[in-house]
């Protein structure tokens, strides 16, 4: 999914004024309000850093809570996230509508999600792919349309807004569920599938959410074969701008005479997420599918013939363990911190209906649907029941949220109402029970 950002909100301007008809510089001592100006931005810096500093360390003590209890963190940041926030201690303050924290949550997000890439095994993945396809696309629809008929009737909402609450909420979250399962030792080929599965659908979400939104708006019509072909194009140029970066970047640092940047492979995966995400932006493609693709190329350079010694890997794994950690500390300190309590209470006994139908009925029902139809991975009930608990909402229906009360669409502040409540009931219920379910179910395996 990419973030569309208003041309007049969504730009850093700097305004160069100067006086017309004269070629000198001038040597006045700056005035006034210049000074004060300087001083404002130097405080804003300072502020900055300090709560930068603070997310920090509410985000080292997360991580040591999370390891004590033998959990999932993203869980126990978002907790802390709330705790800090101006809810409540007002630690941490960023505006969800700010410039800072859209480039946090849309590098964190692709960051996590490259890592989650680079986790997977090409092996693995062509055993499970017709899953991945049927319930990254048919899955995101049947997800839409049963959420969608429950807010109709638990919420007292014309049709039309309560499916666009139903696609909003319909695609998982990669920046929550790839740090669960780098984190919980589950078998492969289903970590593997609900991962990948988290990458693919973003892009048939937000197509779904900005269709149903085009016609509750009544700018548009819903026709299936312009969504189709949406679709394709957003998934395939984001495919093959993730593929080309990321065997360029795997010639740069693997291969045997020509790695002249190995000693530079952790710059190399910072510059080319960046260049992922903006190059398959300004395609109008899918910025997430670009990068998860990266990152699949990088995990797997073996297969294409390029190979990084011992010591430069060791050196590249452990840089991206760090920095993915250091963002999810930051977009989940930050999503708890931003949860609008006065908004949630507003729709919440209908909501947390909504959100349970969505996890308890909607989620299976896509699972057996569309996992059924692939005979070729021959999944066992355990797995299928294992994958209907694990669908996560966090960054990305609270980003598309986000997008509908800025344009004003129709039912958005109970959109966002129920996204928050979305978003607290399955991580908070959901990601800490993960390891548990996969113990009882036999999916957890020795590393």
């Amino acid at each position: 999914m990419y973030f569309p950002i208003s041309a007049k909100s969504g730009q850093i301007r700097c305004d160069l004024s100067f006086c017309p008809g004269r070629a000198t510089v001038s040597r006045r001592k700056p005035s006034y309000g210049v000074v004060m100006e300087t001083n404002a931005a130097i405080e804003t810096a300072k502020h900055v850093l300090v709560v930068f500093g603070a997310v920090l360390a509410f985000g080292m003590l997360s991580a040591l809570i999370a390891r004590k209890l033998k959990m999932p963190d993203v869980a126990v940041l978002l907790i802390v996230g709330i705790c800090v926030g101006p809810a409540m201690a007002g630690f941490v303050d960023i505006k969800a509508d700010s410039a800072l924290n859209q480039v946090i949550l849309i590098f964190g997000s692709c960051y996590i999600l490259f890592d989650g890439g680079a986790s997977l095994r090409l092996k693995v993945l062509k055993e499970v792919w017709i899953t991945i396809l049927v319930i990254s696309t048919l899955g995101v629809l049947i997800t839409a349309a049963i959420t969608g008929l429950t807010a109709y009737y638990f919420l007292n909402l014309p049709m039309i807004v309560a499916l666009l609450l139903g696609a909003s909420l319909a695609s998982t979250d990669p920046a929550t569920l790839v740090p669960i399962f780098k984190q919980v030792p589950i078998k492969d080929r289903v970590a593997q599938t609900v991962m990948s599965e988290s990458a693919f659908n973003d892009a048939m979400g937000a197509i779904v959410t900005f269709t149903v939104l085009a016609v509750a708006m009544g700018s548009g019509s819903f026709s299936p074969a312009h969504s189709v072909y949406d679709l394709l194009k957003q998934a395939s140029l984001g495919i093959v701008v993730g593929g080309a970066l990321g065997y360029a970047a795997a010639f740069a640092i693997g291969h045997a005479k020509y790695d002249f940047l190995v000693e530079y492979a952790p710059l190399v995966t910072l510059m080319a997420v960046i260049g992922a995400y903006m190059q398959a932006d300004s395609l109008g493609a899918s910025g997430f599918m670009a990068v998860f693709v990266f990152g699949i190329i990088i995990g797997n350079q073996d297969a294409f013939g390029f190979e990084m010694g011992d010591e430069e890997q060791h050196r590249l794994e452990e840089f991206i363990v760090t920095t993915a950690l250091i963002m999810r500390m930051f977009i989940f300190i930050l999503l708890g911190a931003q949860v609008d309590f006065a908004l949630m209470d507003k729709y919440l006994v209908g909501g947390a209906a909504v959100v349970a139908v969505l996890m308890l009925v909607a989620r299976p029902i896509t699972v057996f649907v569309c996992a059924g139809v692939d005979r070729r991975a021959r999944w066992s009930v355990k797995e299928l029941l294992f994958m209907c608990w694990t669908r996560e909402t966090g960054v990305i229906p609270a980003a598309l949220a986000g997008l509908l009360l800025g344009m004003k669409a129709p039912g958005a502040e109970m959109i966002a109402s129920v996204t928050f409540i979305a978003v607290l009931m399955t991580i908070l219920v959901q990601a800490p029970t993960t390891a548990w379910l996969a113990g009882r179910l036999g999916l957890l395996i020795e590393r």
